[in-house]
């Protein structure tokens, strides 16, 4: 027998996808990633984010994933920040684009969930999207939280490829926001 509340969850989060395609972006330079995940994703997730959070001594990372483990998917976003996008703003902290460009090339921190330096345009666009997609889980009364976790997760089991920074949305239909009312 199929659940509608269930089905319904894939449903929103295409729409949540879409909100974040369509978001504004920086000069109007797209470099958004978007992934859903569900079924044993989840769990692949969710275990994840316990290894991370174990490893980073990061308590919050074992509550979410707990969260994730229990919620019925998750809308990934990342962002291919490490292109300027050419206005020499300086927001990522160096002078030109191209150098900021220059340094992200010499690799990546391996101490670092993310990678960077990044865009400070391309990091606005990724919270911009984040923001439309909650917009439309909230209109669909679709529980949801943005979680840095899930998305530090994802970028390191490579599902957002190529992305260096990245949240995790997970959703669930229920009674119960389990997002909010935490421990």
């Amino acid at each position: 027998m199929k659940n509608p509340e269930k089905d319904s969850v894939w449903t929103v989060m295409s729409l949540m996808a879409l909100s974040a395609r369509t978001a504004p972006k920086g000069k109007g330079l797209d470099s958004l990633v978007i992934n859903g995940v569900t079924g044993e994703d989840l769990g692949l997730l969710a275990a994840e984010m316990t290894r991370l959070g174990n490893a980073m001594k990061l308590g919050f990372f074992l509550r979410d994933a707990e969260n994730v483990a229990a919620s019925d998917g998750c809308l990934l976003l990342g962002i291919a920040g490490q292109k300027g996008v050419g206005i020499n703003c300086g927001g990522c902290g160096f002078p030109t684009c191209s150098e900021m460009q220059d340094h992200s090339a010499s690799g990546k921190d391996t101490a670092s969930p993310f990678s960077g330096p990044n865009c400070v345009i391309k990091m606005a666009d990724l919270g911009i999207a984040a923001g439309s997609a909650v917009k439309t889980a909230s209109l669909h009364n679709l529980d949801n939280r943005v979680m840095y976790s899930a998305g530090v997760a994802a970028l390191s089991l490579g599902v957002l490829i190529p992305c260096s920074a990245a949240f995790g949305i997970p959703l669930k239909a229920s009674g119960k926001n389990i997002f909010f009312d935490r421990s």
